[in-house]
């Protein structure tokens, strides 16, 4: 099936070049994106919500699939309701659905039926595809209509929506389209999607809904919302963020009665990340080596030096690794040097029980080393260097605070390998992926 665009020349431009340039001035390319298990974003006129959608999309990291959740404004088709299949247009080109996790989420999603028709008309899922075609034109999307049901049932698709998730193996992001409170005076709208978005950004689903029902928020999107965060839970989200916020009247300067605009991102630890930290506080609790994970991502299924950091407070409290695998794969290799970085770090003594929640950790993973001819071919922003003479070696991180130039790398890898500035020496060089 090919689903025509709906609401083009309406609320966006119906020509690309035009739509292209709306965007152009809403996104800000220079962004610092991050890792999101999946965000709130608006579904207005551009003219009225672009400016928050275009700000909270700046900061996510794309992945190859959107999930996007959208109420159903039409009241046509079936109340919950997916696409498995199809594509869908807007003046930037066909946007192709996944099947195959369409498909996934339908058979873990009882509540949830194949039907088109709820999202013939609906706006809410469409406004938001110009967006992510042009960060990545190639991008594919499940999209979901939900209506009126009861609190369980939208929790329950989340958790079926995650479990899909996880048994794919792909990485996703999942999008709830929404706007927030609707044709009320400002201070009205402000203190109500307040109370809204609190609760969203402490992640807790069942007092959205209490606050949503109590308060009578007009939010029209509340159900997308609850099943995303009921599912960014079961993704392992660890944090939230209000990106902008706005409403219509900051647009057409008339605050009588407005509506609401947020854009919020849900983050959460990265799977090699959460490893190491279940990896140390299982071996500081118990005194034991808990087992290596039977579901890996593609990640952790390669073989690669890994480096496992470990802070308390802003300052290192622990950090070892290996340039070179040791162990059969990327999870064990994280295993074995997370409890090193904890244990054995002979900078700091042994971390304590106590100690455990004031921790953060992250994981490089190691491209293998490459010999290099002469310093012109390193850079102490992208390449980790290691130092070797004979027997001894030295190795330092790329990218680290107060390292900003290649005679500092050697000059630490020096005093770490025991190697002195007039001895000969190899120098290798190395890229990392961080884990955080």
């Amino acid at each position: 099936m090919v689903r025509h665009p709906a609401v083009a020349g309406q609320f966006y431009p119906g020509s690309a070049a035009e739509l292209k340039a709306m965007i152009e001035m809403m996104v800000d390319k220079k962004a610092a994106r991050q890792e999101v298990v999946g965000l709130v974003s608006p579904h207005a006129g551009y003219i009225y919500s672009g400016p928050v959608a275009g700000a909270v999309i700046s900061r996510v990291k794309f992945k190859d699939t959107f999930i996007i959740m959208g109420p159903n404004h039409t009241g046509m088709g079936k109340p919950l309701s997916i696409m498995t299949k199809g594509v869908w247009q807007t003046p930037l080109g066909e946007v192709v659905i996944d099947a195959e996790l369409a498909q996934q989420i339908l058979k873990a999603s009882p509540h949830l039926a194949e039907d088109d028709i709820a999202h013939q008309f609906e706006h809410s899922i469409e406004v938001q595809l110009p967006f992510l075609q042009y960060f990545q034109p190639d991008i594919k999307i499940v999209p979901i209509v939900l209506a009126h049901s009861d609190g369980e049932v939208y929790k329950q698709i989340g958790q079926g929506m995650a479990q899909a998730v996880k048994e794919s193996g792909k990485e996703v992001v999942i999008m709830a389209s929404s706007d927030m409170t609707h044709y009320e005076p400002q201070d009205s709208a402000q203190h109500k999607d307040t109370q809204a978005i609190e609760a969203i950004l402490e992640l807790n689903e069942d007092e959205l809904l209490r606050r949503v029902e109590e308060l009578k928020i007009s939010m029209c999107g509340y159900a997308p919302t609850v099943s995303l965060i009921a599912a960014a839970k079961e993704l392992g989200a660890t944090g939230t963020e209000l990106v902008r916020y706005q409403t219509s009247g900051d647009t057409t300067g008339d605050y009588a009665a407005v509506v609401g605009y947020a854009g919020i991102i849900i983050t959460a630890m990265s799977p090699l990340v959460r490893l190491a930290k279940e990896t140390v506080e299982t071996y500081i609790t118990q005194g034991k080596v808990a087992e290596s994970p039977r579901e890996r991502t593609p990640e952790m299924k390669a073989k690669a030096g890994v480096f496992v950091s470990i802070h308390k407070l802003g300052e290192l409290r622990g950090c070892i690794g290996t340039f070179e695998p040791q162990e059969a794969n990327v999870a064990e290799e994280i295993m074995a040097n997370a409890i090193r970085a904890a244990t054995q770090d002979p900078r700091f003594p042994p971390i304590a029980h106590d100690e455990l929640r004031e921790l953060d950790y992250s994981v490089d993973v190691l491209t293998k080393p490459e010999l290099i001819k002469d310093e012109s071919q390193l850079d102490p922003k992208k390449y980790g260097v290691i130092v070797e003479c004979g027997y001894r070696k030295g190795l330092l991180l790329p990218d680290l605070a107060g390292v900003d130039s290649v005679a500092r790398q050697i000059e630490i890898c020096c005093l770490k390998g025991g190697i002195a500035p007039d001895e000969p020496m190899k120098l290798y060089r190395f890229q990392v992926k961080r884990y955080k």
